[in-house]
């Protein structure tokens, strides 16, 4: 849980990592910047800012605002009835982000799981991307990332996103952020 006090707090510092990527950013849009602690209350660790700018039947696209070695835990977008799954492409806008996808393991990866979690993180084929870098993720396909020491502004262009679908390794992690 987080209190009306750290959400505001939490927009404000996305709203600072979206314009330090250069983005324009409305009123509207700070206001509606959603802080994802995965229910674990430990958001400097694992957590995102999530700005939405559409999620059609078709199309989704977001902004991801991450704090320096914050982590968006390890996850899948299986398919649902008659939908493959969410399939996406990340493009780092500003600092860079270490994502971890099924494949190769990196021999020396530069990321670590959060303290404690380290059983739920189980890909670890790594892909560095730095402003201007991108790359596409198939559906159900599992996978992490992590900013770097600054921080990182990640674009995501996908499919419908149905959140409440994603299915996480680690069983104690629930999608929806409780405001109290």
């Amino acid at each position: 849980m987080i209190t009306q006090a750290q959400l505001k707090q939490w927009q404000d510092e996305a709203y600072g990592f979206f314009r330090k990527a250069g983005l324009v950013i409305t009123p509207t849009e700070h206001s509606n910047i959603e802080i994802a602690d995965f229910g674990l209350s430990e958001f400097a660790r694992s957590g995102l800012g999530v700005l939405v700018y559409v999620n059609t039947a078709r199309c989704c696209a977001k902004e991801l605002a991450m704090w320096p070695r914050q982590t968006c835990p390890e996850h899948r977008h299986p398919p649902v009835k008659d939908n493959p799954g969410k399939e996406e492409t990340f493009r780092c806008r500003w600092g860079s982000v270490y994502l971890y996808v099924e494949g190769t393991p990196a021999a020396k990866p530069h990321c670590r799981p959060p303290k404690g979690r380290e059983s739920t993180y189980t890909v670890w084929h790594e892909v560095v991307l730095r402003p201007g870098d991108q790359y596409t993720i198939m559906p159900n396909t599992k996978h992490w990332f992590q900013a770097g020491d600054e921080g990182a502004v990640v674009s995501e262009f996908s499919t419908r996103s149905t959140d409440e679908n994603d299915i996480f390794t680690d069983p104690d992690i629930g999608r929806a952020t409780k405001v109290v």
